[in-house]
C-alpha cells in the first residue's frame, strides 16, 4: 500500500497544498519554515487521526482560520483507499475511511501501518518515562487493537482511582471496599499489558541492535533494558503494599503505569555518554527495527516519514542509512532535507525510483 495523493487544507503553516507521490521515495527540500515537517505530519494525521507533534488538534489550524483538511487516497492492492482528517473549531474531530465516519479513532490504528523518524524523537532519549512506554505501546497497538483497548481502559480507571485518593485526602475519609474495586480492575488489565510487553521487547531488541550495528558498522555495543514493578511482585500485592503511600501522595504509585525502557550504550545511558551522531543512530535504529517488526507482523511494509534525514550524522553513517532504504523490505519512503546538494547525492546511489519536491 502506498500514498499516491495529498491534499492538505489550512494545516499549521500549509494554506494549500496537493502532491501526487512516487510509490517508492519522494523528498521535500527546502529551508527551515517551509512547512517540510508540515506535510510530513499531515500523513502521520490519516494514519492515527492525530498530528506527531501536537495533539491538541485545534492548534493545528492555520492561524486565523476555522478548520483543517487533509485527504489521503492510497493504493491498496488495486483497490482505492480513501482516509480524510478534519477538525473545525468548536466541533467534534472528523476521520472518514471512504466516506464513513469511525465512531472511535482508535477503530483506525493499524489500518496504515506507519513509522517516522523526526527530531522530535529526542525525547525519548531526554524525557521521562511516559514517552517510552508511549512508543512501546504504540508499536503494539498498531497490530493488537485489543492490547491497544487494555491501555484505553487501564488509564480510565488509573484516572478514577487516583480521583478517589485525592477525595480521601480532602475529606479525611477512606473506604477500603471501594478502592478494592479499583484495585481489581487495574489488575485484569495490567498483567496482559506487562505480558505483552514483555514480549514485544524480546522479540525488539535483536532487530535494534541489528541495525544500529548495520549503522554503526559494529563500533559500538547499545542495549534496552525493560524496567516493571510487575517484574518481582504481582500487581494486587503492590497496591496493597503502597496503600499507605497511596493516600498521602493521593495518586497510584506502582503498577505498568510506571514501566520504563533504558537505554544503554555500552553500560552507560545514552542520555549522558552518547554523542548527538550516536542519539541519532539509536533513534533513527529504534524507528527501522519499529518498522521491521510492524512488517514481520502485519505482512505489509509500513510508511516511513523521515524528517530532518541527515543532520548530525557523518557521512559514514548517511551512506549506510541509505544502503537500508534501497532494500526492497521498506515501502514507501517521505524524507525531509533541507540540503538538495546532499539528498541528490544521497539518492543518485539508489536502485529505487525517487521524486523530489521543492518548497520554495
Amino acid at each position: 500500500m502506498y500514498l499516491k495523493y495529498l491534499s492538505i487544507s489550512q494545516y499549521k503553516n500549509l494554506s494549500s497544498k496537493v502532491y501526487d507521490f512516487d510509490a517508492n521515495i519522494n523528498c521535500f527540500i527546502g529551508d527551515n519554515g517551509k512547512g517540510k515537517s508540515n506535510i510530513l505530519d499531515a500523513i502521520y494525521n490519516l494514519s492515527f487521526g492525530k498530528s506527531y507533534f501536537n495533539t491538541v488538534a485545534v492548534q493545528n489550524i492555520q492561524f486565523g482560520k476555522d478548520y483543517y483538511l487533509i485527504e489521503g487516497r492510497y493504493d491498496r492492492e488495486d483497490r482505492e483507499l480513501k482516509i480524510l482528517s478534519a477538525i473545525k473549531k468548536g466541533q467534534k474531530k472528523i476521520l472518514k475511511k471512504n466516506g464513513k465516519i469511525y465512531d472511535k479513532i482508535s477503530d483506525h490504528i493499524g489500518l496504515i501501518p506507519t513509522v517516522i523518524i523526526s527530531p522530535a524523537d529526542r525525547n525519548l532519549i531526554l524525557e521521562g518515562s511516559d514517552t517510552r512506554r508511549k512508543f512501546m505501546d504504540g508499536v503494539i497497538g498498531q497490530i493488537n487493537s485489543v492490547f491497544l483497548q487494555k491501555i484505553i481502559d487501564y488509564n480510565k480507571v488509573l484516572i478514577q482511582r487516583n480521583s478517589l485518593l485525592k477525595f480521601f485526602y480532602l475529606n479525611n475519609t477512606f473506604d477500603s471496599n471501594t478502592i478494592d474495586v479499583y484495585n481489581n480492575q487495574l489488575v485484569d488489565r495490567s498483567q496482559t499489558i506487562f505480558e505483552k510487553r514483555k514480549e514485544f521487547l524480546e522479540n525488539f531488541i535483536p532487530v535494534f541492535k541489528k541495525f544500529y550495528n548495520y549503522i554503526s558498522e559494529k563500533n559500538e555495543n547499545v542495549s534496552l533494558n525493560y524496567e516493571s514493578h510487575l517484574t518481582y511482585d504481582s500487581h494486587i500485592s503492590l497496591l496493597e503494599k503502597s496503600i499507605k503511600k497511596d493516600r498521602i501522595l493521593q495518586y497510584t504509585s506502582t503498577g505498568i503505569h510506571k514501566d520504563d525502557i533504558n537505554f544503554f550504550l555500552g553500560k552507560n545511558p545514552i542520555k549522558k555518554f552518547g554523542s548527538q551522531g550516536q542519539q541519532k543512530t539509536f533513534l533513527i535504529a529504534l524507528k527501522l527495527a519499529q518498522l521491521e517488526f510492524l512488517k514481520n507482523q502485519t505482512g505489509k511494509s509500513p510508511i516511513l516519514l523521515f524528517d530532518d534525514a541527515f543532520d548530525k550524522l557523518d557521512q559514514n553513517r548517511v551512506t549506510q542509512i541509505i544502503s537500508l532504504v534501497d532494500k526492497k523490505s521498506f515501502g514507501q519512503i517521505f524524507i525531509t532535507d533541507t540540503h538538495e546538494e546532499r539528498t541528490l547525492k544521497a539518492l543518485k546511489k539508489l536502485k529505487s525510483s525517487f521524486e523530489i519536491h521543492k518548497l520554495i
